[in-house]
């Protein structure tokens, strides 16, 4: 079986790409296998910082591989049932493994980006693209819903009725549109290199601030008042007691560069 998602670490970076150029990346179940478990490989690595997230080739992801997938009908049916401990099953768990891991995931986004591949997109923290990438959720084109995660990711970006246009026509716009209808992070001609700059960025800041606020935003940001109160206080109090934060007040107050401990937050 080819590699369908390599893994790559560079210091505090890790590298995931999709490598299935010659089918646009698009998604066959060993792929959405693959995507898992390299989310589980970063997990497993306290020093990774952040995550650049992104295709190889011309595109980064046309969405599902319907061709490869209808000739498993067995274990594609077999893949829409969930483990008793997981809230997902295989189609929603490549997208959504992405939202549950402690560092900031930061998706590079060129060519197309369709259907499962859009759904991938917005499991991520941030997504860069090139203005003429073509995004759809593609889902109506076959007669089905977004069903990978798509309706948890897509109502935190997008008024209900502009939801369900998408998710109804699906018609296809390009980056710029993306960028308007507030589907992307930024839209220009080097992605990779703006997801590169900002993800290093982000790696220098203490790795468990960065994964506090990561959990404590998507906890809290459609909490009740009093709820996001309580989570603040309580992600502020260890990270208070915790050594990182010990680190960025003494390099403040010797106005020197911190140099951050392995990530304690997060499995």
């Amino acid at each position: 079986m080819p590699e369908r998602v390599s893994v790559e670490i560079d210091g505090p970076l890790a590298h995931v790409t999709m490598t299935r150029a010659d089918r646009l990346n698009g998604l066959d179940l060993d792929m959405m296998r693959a995507l898992v478990e390299a989310a589980g490989q970063v997990r497993a690595n306290r020093d990774v910082r952040a995550v650049v997230l992104s295709g190889e080739g011309k595109s980064f992801c046309a969405g599902l591989d319907f061709a490869s997938v209808g000739r498993q009908p067995r274990r594609m049916m077999l893949n829409f049932l969930r483990p008793p401990w997981r809230s997902t099953n295989l189609y929603q768990e490549m997208c959504w493994v992405w939202r549950r891991l402690p560092v900031p995931v930061l998706a590079v986004i060129r060519g197309h980006c369709f259907g499962g591949g859009l759904q991938l997109a917005l499991g991520a923290d941030f997504r860069f693209t090139t203005p003429d990438c073509r995004f759809s959720v593609m889902e109506a084109k076959w007669g089905l819903v977004p069903d990978m995660s798509g309706t948890a990711t897509l109502r935190e970006l997008l008024p209900v009725d502009v939801a369900k246009r998408l998710a109804m026509t699906g018609e296809t716009f390009d980056g710029n549109r993306a960028r308007e209808l507030g589907l992307v992070t930024e839209v220009c001609d080097d992605p990779a290199a703006a997801a590169t700059e900002l993800a290093h960025r982000i790696a220098g800041r203490s790795p468990d601030a960065v994964a506090a606020t990561k959990r404590l935003f998507h906890q809290a940001w459609h909490a009740a008042s009093w709820r996001a109160f309580r989570l603040e206080s309580a992600y502020q109090l260890r990270l208070m007691l915790g050594k990182n934060h010990k680190i960025a007040r003494r390099a403040n107050a010797d106005r020197s560069e911190p140099e951050f401990a392995r990530r304690t937050l997060g499995r």
